[in-house]
């Protein structure tokens, strides 16, 4: 194993990853270097040769699991991940190769050992597990969503959520309690993994949850103004078209 690739926004694991490279294979060329899902996308796209990739499930602009929607890899990966129990179960119950940070040089040397070991068969295999992982993480992403806090990843449920929020391209999620973090979501993606039956879109800034609904006033022109359990950015206006799709929307959820 010569020719590595490492997906990695911090500076100083990039650094002591590579540091226990050195040690643990000797003569090691670090290919690319990547910090974000679209960086990563834009180089695999080119097409490359490696003997394995290293990525961090967490990358500054989203999870890593992003760039397998824009590109194929064929190159065996080996996730590197601080405590995530979400993702860690995942690779767990579809034998994925991980390095749980921080890691140590022992677990370096017996995650690539395992990869030496791997027969063509078992690396395509491999690669089927990775995309089935994927799969299962997505489509639990619609009942649970991992977001950063301060250097944590944690997992917020959507039963907890009351609204996600959009201001200058940024998107957050506020939950019931009124804790905000940032989400690596647009509101059109989220209206798409949401269920319909707990969020609202109620315009173009916010998606609102059934739970969070505290009351509705009459406004102006004969549109609605959402008040709800916890304090918003702005005030929640629901135009005048989406009136009586709104009100079928509450009186279904409210009632189902």
């Amino acid at each position: 194993m010569k020719r590595v690739i490492i997906v990695e926004d911090e500076t100083a694991a990039a650094v002591n990853l590579k540091s226990m490279l050195a040690t643990v294979v000797g003569d090691v060329e670090v290919v690319a270097l990547l910090e974000s899902v679209e960086e990563s996308v834009e180089f695999f796209r080119g097409g490359v040769d490696a003997d394995v990739v290293f990525m961090d499930i967490h990358l500054a602009d989203g999870d890593s699991f992003r760039i397998f929607r824009s590109v194929d890899i064929n190159i065996p990966i080996i996730f590197t991940t601080a405590y995530d129990q979400y993702a860690l179960e995942a690779f767990k119950v579809n034998s994925i190769d991980y390095l749980l940070k921080p890691f140590k040089e022992e677990d370096l040397r017996r995650a690539i050992d395992k990869l030496a070991r791997l027969t063509n068969s078992e690396r395509k295999v491999q690669r089927e597990s990775v995309d089935k992982m994927i799969a299962e993480v997505q489509s639990e992403s619609l009942q649970t969503m991992l977001v950063r806090y301060k250097d944590k990843i944690i997992p917020v449920s959507m039963d907890d959520v009351a609204f996600f929020y959009t201001y200058a391209e940024r998107v957050t999620l506020t939950t019931l309690s009124g804790e905000s973090y940032p989400v690596d979501k647009t509101l059109e993606a989220l209206s798409q993994q949401l269920s319909e039956s707990k969020f609202f879109r109620a315009n173009r800034q916010f998606i609102v949850s059934r739970r969070a609904v505290k009351d509705i006033a009459v406004w102006f022109g004969s549109r609605l103004a959402l008040n709800l359990t916890i304090e918003t950015p702005e005030r929640i206006i629901i135009s005048k078209a989406r009136v009586p799709e709104f009100k079928q929307w509450l009186q279904s959820v409210h009632h189902s």
